[in-house]
């Protein structure tokens, strides 16, 4: 292992949702023999919360879970992060991974299966999502950041909660930071949210999206030039 791939892994904190502690133990240590930190969840009932504290770069998410299953949880974590999700899952069904893919995961794998093909396709996922070097965090204000990896907001360690519209609209404008966006631009990154963007709609998210950075930074930050698009100012 290179020193460029163990500095990428040793950031790479992997969330596991798996209700046999026997096997998410084995997973775990595994993953943390080939450098990753491996955070094992407990309590079912506060995934949400429980990714928010640990802000992981992955989710190996099971399918049958106590209280609600892995669709729902996937589903919930689709409404706050665009974070992988790799499913494990002893349900083999076509239909049990049409099902995965439509909630939002990334990838599937059934069990039982080898723990080096589960790191394989960890990895591919995560070079998928990595395409390009993001910086871990990207600060707006002294206690307000964004996480382009999980394209998530944070003011004084807390998440924010925005939509999936909201959040690919600010990544584009950190991308982008001091630099005008285009209308358009914003516009074709929300090609692939579920949400139709009319050129009207595009104003009102800009303008939920703009309340919330204002609440949060206590000044506004994402900025108006008139006939072309938006920009936002960071660290001023």
């Amino acid at each position: 292992m290179d020193n460029k791939e163990k500095t990428f892994k040793e950031k790479a904190h992997i969330m596991i949702v798996e209700d046999d502690a026997a096997l998410a133990g084995e997973i775990g240590h595994f993953l943390e023999r080939w450098g990753y930190f491996a955070y094992i969840v407990r309590n079912f009932e506060e995934i949400i919360r429980e990714y928010g504290q640990v802000k992981p770069c992955l989710v190996l998410m099971d399918i049958n879970l106590p209280f609600y299953d892995g669709f729902y949880w996937c589903r919930r974590l689709r409404e706050v992060s665009d974070v992988p999700v790799l499913f494990i899952s002893s349900r083999g069904e076509d239909s049990d991974k049409l099902q995965a893919y439509a909630q939002g995961g990334d990838d599937y794998i059934e069990k039982p299966f080898r723990l080096e093909l589960l790191q394989a396709k960890i990895e591919a996922v995560l070079r998928r999502t990595n395409a390009r070097p993001a910086l871990e965090r990207i600060y707006l204000t002294e206690e307000v950041y964004f996480e382009p990896v999980s394209m998530s907001l944070f003011a004084g360690g807390q998440a924010i909660d925005l939509t999936r519209s909201e959040r690919k609209i600010l990544a584009k404008l950190v991308e982008r930071r001091g630099r005008t966006v285009m209308r358009e631009e914003l516009m074709m990154a929300l090609w692939s949210t579920d949400e139709y963007v009319s050129d009207g709609s595009l104003t009102t998210l800009v303008s939920r999206l703009r309340s919330k950075l204002s609440e949060s930074c206590g000044r506004e930050i994402v900025m108006t030039r008139k006939g072309q698009g938006y920009y936002i100012t960071c660290g001023e």
